[in-house]
């Protein structure tokens, strides 16, 4: 019987529950009179973030911090984005309109996990939950939240010490939903599997299975190896980023209309896949 090492049965796992999830909101998009420009853009970025996952996974090493303070940053520049309706979330590259905290947070998450969850890294994971809350946009800033919170459970650090990051996390999430949110949403964005149940009720089960599926294959991966506080952390974030939809207008990752989930989520699991190989890599002289 032919072995698959983590990080390999990673990227086809997620690869093939995603492009599932991506070709069912296409489809429902096709069958419900959406433009095929909208939907068409998510089965373009797909091999996109599929490429950019490769890399990650065979070339990012140790030294993430960056990636987690250059995400944080960009989230911070989104502030000075064109507003809708007074809420900042997206920054304009050329025609594309990019949800930036949908892009970032994915390898945030797993660099913060990588580093050990040195002080200076949390600061900047708060840092940029206080941008979401500033943006605002509660469903990302309690997606993120969630993240932080099941790190902070497994941080190397006393017991006050991860209480106090816990409702650190838990106060800003709240925060968030005290802001007010103006946006209305848009059928094929944000209620995509309403479309589907007028398709077919059948049709948004599976809708709803598949992205729960795809949304736990990094935690299930990831067990049982130094890599499993991303894992959970990552799945916990996509968890809560696609159940939290049922709660207000917030888009639906990778079966609604967005290329920045499908994106972002693919980058996580690509870091997320350099952790694990980075795990399994014998230390020298061993």
């Amino acid at each position: 019987m032919i072995a698959i090492r983590p990080p390999v049965g990673l990227l086809m796992l997620y690869g093939l529950l995603s492009l599932a999830a991506v070709g069912l909101g296409a489809w429902v998009c096709a069958v419900s009179g959406v433009p095929t420009g909208s939907w068409l853009r998510n089965v373009v970025v797909w091999p996109v973030g599929l490429l950019l996952a490769a890399g990650l996974a065979a070339f990012a090493r140790e030294r993430i911090a960056w990636l987690l303070l250059c995400g944080v940053g960009l989230l911070g520049v989104s502030l000075a984005g064109v507003p809708q309706e007074g809420v900042r979330r997206w920054l304009d590259l050329g025609p594309l309109h990019i949800n930036v905290a949908f892009v970032v947070l994915p390898l945030a998450i797993v660099a913060l996990a990588w580093t050990g969850g040195r002080w200076w890294s949390w600061a900047v994971a708060f840092a940029g939950q206080a941008v979401l809350v500033a943006q605002p946009d509660a469903s990302q800033a309690t997606a993120f939240g969630a993240a932080l919170i099941v790190l902070a459970v497994r941080a190397p650090a006393s017991r006050p010490a991860r209480i106090g990051l816990i409702l650190l996390a838990g106060g800003l999430s709240a925060v968030s939903w005290l802001r007010p949110d103006p946006l209305a949403p848009v059928p094929e964005v944000e209620e995509i599997v309403g479309m589907a149940s007028a398709v077919s009720p059948i049709l948004a089960g599976l809708a709803v299975l598949l992205i729960t599926a795809t949304a736990l294959t990094p935690a299930v991966t990831a067990r049982n190896t130094p890599a499993r506080p991303a894992g959970l952390a990552l799945s916990a974030y996509m968890l809560i980023a696609a159940a939290i939809t049922v709660f207000g207008a917030f888009p639906m990752p990778l079966l609604g209309i967005g290329m920045s989930p499908i994106l972002g989520f693919w980058l996580g699991v690509g870091l997320l896949a350099a952790r694990l190989r980075s795990a399994s890599i014998p230390a020298s002289g061993s």
